[in-house]
């Protein structure tokens, strides 16, 4: 390809740039921008997370333009690591953790706010016909959401608490929801509470719950605090999964974790296979978050949106 495209580039700070359109590598596929979805992490790169620069984005979903037959003008979603496929690790099958790992949009590889970007075609999942752009564009949230029961520590009599109702919470939400576990939200505001009840699932603000109450706490806050509330709100012996990063250092008695003999457990990437199922087949919803549409040559007040507090899913549109 030889017209240049639009990315949105931060360099110290936030730009929408045109430059010179991406080649694929072999392995490779080019990707046509179809929907965005703007991430918590977006944020927090901007913050200073990970020393991050470099073009953001790693929700969305697209049309192969480059590649094989096989994938030419299909709709796609994409797995963000990048992984080599020789280090010890790859070799154990934990290719998210590949010691050698480039992350689309977090960890050098451009990301998918452009309106065409690459990704290794090893990456790249089919949209099914029945599940629409603004559905699909949260196949990599929601996979992320799935991996909680991948912990193996919820069941149908856990008591469980999602912390943090916002884009990534509400999801897992969603998802946790589907085991018939105990479960109860943790959310301050009107909209995500209204979203909550409307899906039959429980809320409640912190102070309305009990100490020590819950099996199992999940930290979706996307803030510092929220491990030492889960601390709060866990039993003895109970799990804490964490879903959150942020650039800040979390303040916590972590004597706690030793004496109540806790679980601590990180939870990352999730299975792309489930989350497009449960899409396809309705038991999941997530279009009643997005909250607004931006187009891409307005990704800077897009971000803005997305930074007030309360947002929930704010789209870039190429």
């Amino acid at each position: 390809m030889s017209s240049n495209i639009r990315a949105v580039v931060y360099e110290n700070a936030l730009r929408v740039v045109e430059r010179a359109a991406p080649q694929a590598e072999p392995g490779e596929a080019l990707i046509r921008l179809r929907l965005a979805g703007i991430c918590n992490t977006d944020l927090e790169l901007m913050r200073g997370y990970k020393g991050f620069s470099g073009t953001l984005g790693h929700e969305f979903v697209g049309e192969v333009i480059d590649g094989p037959d096989a994938w030419l003008g299909k709709r796609v979603v994409g797995e963000i690591n990048i992984s080599c496929g020789e280090c010890d690790l790859c070799r154990r099958g934990m290719r998210t953790h590949c010691r050698n790992r480039a992350t689309l949009g977090l960890m050098n590889y451009d990301g998918a706010f452009a309106d065409v970007f690459r990704l290794p075609v090893d990456n790249l999942w089919a949209v099914p016909d029945g599940v629409s752009d603004e559905q699909a564009v949260f196949a990599e949230p929601l996979a992320a959401a799935c991996e909680v029961l991948e912990a193996g520590v919820i069941a149908p009599e856990t008591r469980a608490i999602v912390l943090g109702a916002g884009k990534l919470g509400l999801l897992v939400a969603q998802v946790v929801r589907l085991t018939g576990a105990d479960l109860t939200v943790v959310a301050r505001r009107d909209r995500p509470r209204s979203l909550l009840a409307q899906w039959g699932i429980p809320s409640a603000t912190a102070p309305d719950l009990d100490p020590g109450m819950a099996d199992v706490v999940i930290d979706c806050t996307g803030s510092a605090e929220g491990f030492a509330t889960a601390l709060d709100l866990v039993r003895p012996r109970g799990a804490i999964i964490l879903k959150s990063t942020y650039a800040g250092l979390p303040e916590a008695d972590l004597t706690r974790v030793a004496v109540d003999e806790l679980r601590v457990i990180g939870s990352r990437c999730g299975p792309f296979g489930a989350a497009l199922r449960l899409l396809s087949d309705g038991l999941v919803d997530p279009r009643p978050m997005i909250e607004a549409r931006y187009p891409l040559a307005d990704a800077e007040q897009a971000l803005a949106r997305a930074a007030q507090p309360g947002t929930l899913k704010v789209l870039l549109i190429p």
